[in-house]
């Protein structure tokens, strides 16, 4: 029968990989004859679930534009001059078509394996490189989530800097504000107290461990915090700056201030604005500090070949070795991001930058000098934002300005702020002081210079950036060049199939990409009024009512910017519940031994002490164990953090039980959403007992991963926990509870992607994405467990969306996880997961995406591989020498003109 045009045109058939040939051979495969028996017999009858979500049907990606189109248009894009640490900006359109707009930037993953990830790992350690030299500062790291939390992790390196031994974090009451807030919300579970310090008093060092500046302040002012750093240190006490890198190009920098760290946003290097997010952060500090420092860091190591080589560095500060002993949760920063702000530092170079920021200063004097000549009185010195006390006439200010097309900042009902940036020119100032009702043109002979603003003192001397990587690329060949060079040292999801266990990389399809280059939801402001944002409300309100139908949770916030905020977000919620009930003594977490590091760390930063619960033969929480703990811990069980489908691969049969042993206790149960991949249409973990759980949108819901972020991380919840969700101030000042991210709905330039997804999709393609995602990891189990013992199976002998092949047996040939990851790169493949959650193991996720092709194609590696261990078994080959040892093959090893190698050429690079 000949597909009407509808059904040819869907998406989901080019979401999923299998054409319905390949389908019916893999149940073949299996022994099965329909994804019905395959469903049934993976996932529990006591939580199967194919009810209707009332999602909309799925459509086709012309309908689905079309329909987002419509939501874009209610959104009204003015110039927004707000500042507050968010900035208008040009993206240079070499940098948006060749790496934000590129699937070989975009689709790659954490660069974990740095034989396959050269090329942003270059890019993120000149990314480090960048903010060292800006900040005057020894070493930064690759990125944080936004402004507000790098804060936030500052304040936590200063505190364990002094072994908890104080209490007092001074915050400078010029800060931004939602940084002030998130720094609250991470205080007080800690039992930290934060001081508003005002810079024009005597301040009280009294049991202070920490300081916050803001620099330049949020108000615009700037101030030489030189004697304040050195009256900090005295009472031995650390610096904090949050330091804008474009205004560090000509002012004094934090590091010959005295700072012992530096955080701040990257946005203003060419990232739109994406009505908050995904934004870069940084992070830099001292070399004393380093090993506190949270996120990545990229160091420079050689290859067994002496050649130098990048790859990630000091490990062991990180969640997922730390774990419950971690300081922060960090994990999925925002690579993709800082790639572009390193490109934009890249492409325009040192004096390009001092030139925009000088053209944004001189902008900014200029206005305040006419404002000042006419009555107005205006607060100096400032780099780009000017302070303007306008008394009874602000309302008509702001309005006459929003008329005009621009959006200015309200700092109290005396003042307003504007906040100049690259995208401002001298019409921008004339039109500006019509709104001010100034009259005449600017004069701008009678502007006064730079120099002449701002204080000697506060001038840089210092050079910056004199790296060649910064002065080589400046003309557009030459970065479209480079781009492409960094590019091709890399694997991403534009080359081959990614089988990381428990990170679902599926397909980032173009048509869900499209959208968030559109100038109506990439250049809005996060803090314009609501009337120029209802496209973004509407498409909000609805992304949270299908993430709320596919889940079975009632309510949902999508502020937390990465999966791990989500999860942190959730246990406050729970936490806070307690509390509310006369609870607070509630403090135990009780967690897995296979949970990801991410979940104990979570846990430490709301101050709840974590009880690991063991795992029996078959992968499953022990449930006696379990028993044991609720009985030992009974009334001080906050919660316990479950990951669904389990990290072992399988659906614990037994998940509702937990569930209701752990609320006969009065606890709450944390589903972590991290394998939801295996849930959607099939089961729902609030209808089975969740009580809160986060979603990974950069997993289950197509946003990519971008070599390391962004990720979006939403946690919902039933109804009563619903109250405890993260507030913001925008939605009013006695809302400010639980805030995790700097922008009210954390990186809400990306939410349009998941919007298509689901929206493309329909209630019934999502449930066959998962009914895929289950088939694939079956059908590539059964064609590897002849070869490969499969660690775990659920009940009828299958795995639910991964699986796990144990290497361990191999161990006395002298065959490890890692030679297996390096051999499969000569195939041209990315590794699966190594040594978690079981040391020794690949845990191997194919996810819908991948077609039966591309199966095959890795299991006829994983078979050849097997094959080549067999032959060290054998004696025929010591492992040293072999293939597997001495992979990867470069194509500069391949092409020596000598070849000691007991194998032949081909056999090494094209095996």
């Amino acid at each position: 029968m000949v597909e009407t045009h509808q059904n040819y045109s869907s998406f989901v058939r080019r979401h999923i990989g299998p054409a319905d040939r390949d389908i019916q051979e893999m149940l073949s495969v299996l022994g099965l004859d329909s994804l019905s028996s395959l469903v049934e017999a993976v996932v529990p009858e006591s939580i199967l679930d194919v009810s209707d979500p009332h999602l909309p049907a799925g459509c086709s990606e012309e309908q689905a534009l079309e329909d987002i189109r419509q939501l874009a248009m209610k959104n009204q894009v003015k110039k927004s001059l707000i500042g507050q640490g968010y900035y208008g900006t040009y993206t240079p359109a070499v940098i948006a078509r060749n790496l934000l707009e590129n699937p070989a930037w975009y689709t790659a993953y954490t660069p974990y394996q740095p034989e396959i990830s050269q090329g942003r790992l270059e890019a993120l350690f000149y990314f480090q490189t960048m903010v060292t030299e800006l900040t005057a500062m020894d070493i930064a790291n690759a990125s944080l989530l936004d402004e507000g939390t790098a804060a936030a992790e500052a304040m936590a390196m200063c505190w364990k800097a002094i072994k908890q031994k104080k209490k007092r974090f001074l915050v400078a009451r010029d800060c931004h504000p939602q940084t002030i807030d998130i720094l609250k919300t991470r205080a007080e579970p800690l039992g930290i107290e934060l001081g508003y310090a005002d810079l024009n008093a005597e301040l009280d060092w009294h049991d202070v461990f920490g300081i916050l500046f803001q620099y330049p302040a949020t108000d615009g002012h700037v101030r030489d915090y030189s004697a304040l750093s050195e009256q900090a240190h005295v009472a031995g006490a650390h610096t904090v700056f949050a330091a804008d890198l474009l205004a560090l190009t000509l002012l004094k920098p934090p590091g010959e201030m005295g700072a012992d760290i530096v955080i701040g946003n990257t946005q203003r290097f060419g990232v739109p604005l994406g009505m908050g997010g995904p934004h870069a952060a940084y992070m830099a500090t001292t070399e004393s500090l380093k090993r506190s420092m949270p996120g990545r860091l990229v160091g420079v190591s050689v290859d067994v070949a002496g050649r130098p080589a990048y790859r990630l560095a000091l490990q062991t500060r990180e969640q997922h070795i730390r774990r419950e002993k971690a300081t922060s949760n960090i994990c999925t920063a925002q690579a993709l991001l800082a790639n572009i702000a390193v490109m934009y530092a890249c492409y325009h170079g040192p004096d390009g930058l001092k030139a925009i920021a000088q053209q944004t200063h001189q902008l900014a004097v200029k206005l305040a000098q006419v404002l000042k000549a006419r009555g107005f009185h205006v607060d100096t010195p400032f780099f780009d934002t000017v302070k303007v006390a306008t008394g009874e006439q602000s309302a008509d200010i702001l309005q006459a300005a929003e008329q005009a097309g621009y959006n200015l900042r309200r700092l109290d009902e005396q003042h307003i702020s504007i906040a100049f940036d690259e995208t401002c020119l001298d019409a921008d100032v004339d039109r500006l002081l019509d709104c001010f009702e100034v009259a005449g043109q600017l004069d701008k002979a009678s502007s006064e210079t730079f120099e002449d603003i701002l204080p000697v003192d506060l001038l840089r001397t210092s050079t910056f950036m004199s790296q060649s990587v910064f002065h080589d690329y400046h003309s557009e060949t030459e970065m479209m060049r480079y781009l492409r060079r960094l590019s091709d040292k890399d694997l991403a999801l534009d080359r081959a199939m990614i089988p990381l266990g428990s990170c679902t990389m599926k397909l980032n399809a173009a048509a869900e990409m499209a959208p968030i280059s559109w100038p109506e939801f990439s250049q809005l402001h996060p803090f314009v009024p609501a009337s120029q944002r209802r496209g973004y409300d509407e498409l909000i309100q609805q992304l949270e009512t299908w993430l709320c139908a596919c889940t079975g949770y009632v309510a949902v916030s999508l502020q937390p910017n990465a999966g791990s905020q989500g999860e942190y977000a959730g246990l406050l919620a729970i936490k806070r519940y307690h509390e509310s009930r006369g609870e607070g003594a509630r403090n135990v977490c009780l967690i897995p031994s296979s949970a990801h590091g991410t979940n104990p760390a979570s846990a430490q930063m709301c101050n709840m002490k974590v009880v690991v619960v063991a795992c029996d033969k078959q992968g499953d929480i022990d449930l006696d164990d379990l028993d044991q703990k609720l009985a030992q811990h009974g009334e001080k069980v906050a919660a316990i953090m479950i990951t669904y489908p389990s990290t072992h691969g399988v659906f614990e049969e037994r998940i509702t039980e937990v569930c209701e042993k752990v609320h006969r206790v009065g606890g709450q149960v944390y589903i972590d959403g991290a394998n939801l991949n295996a849930l959607i249409g099939l089961a729902k973990p609030g209808q089975f007992g969740g009580d809160v759980s986060h979603l990974n949108l950069h997993k289950t819901f197509a946003i990519p991963h971008g070599g390391g972020g962004p990720g979006v991380g939403p946690v919902a919840v039933a109804k009563h926990l619903a109250p405890f969700l993260p507030g913001h101030r925008i939605w009013g000042e006695g809302d400010t509870h639980g805030v995790v991210s700097a922008a009210p709905w954390g990186s809400a330039g990306i939410l349009p992607i998941s919007w298509m997804y689901i929206r493309m999709m329909g209630a019934s393609g999502l449930a066959q994405a998962t009914r895929m995602a289950i088939l694939n990891a079956n059908y590539l189990a059964k064609r590897l467990e002849a070869h490969y013992p499969i660690l775990y199976t659920g009940k009828h002998g299958f795995v639910a969306h991964e699986c796990i092949i144990d290497i361990r047996g191999f161990k006395d040939t002298g065959v490890t996880v890692d030679d297996i990851a390096k051999r499969l790169m000569d195939f041209g493949f990315h590794a699966p997961t190594m040594s978690f959650p079981v040391a020794g193991t690949l845990m191997i996720e194919p996810t819908e995406s991948e077609s039966k092709t591309e199966l095959d194609r890795f299991c006829d590696a994983m078979i050849v591989i097997r094959e080549e261990i067999q032959q060290i078994i054998d004696g025929h080959i010591a492992h040293p020498q072999s293939a597997l040892a001495q992979a990867p093959h470069t194509a500069e090893d391949v092409l020596a003109d000598e070849w000691r190698r007991p194998y032949s050429r081909q056999s090494g690079a094209f095996p």
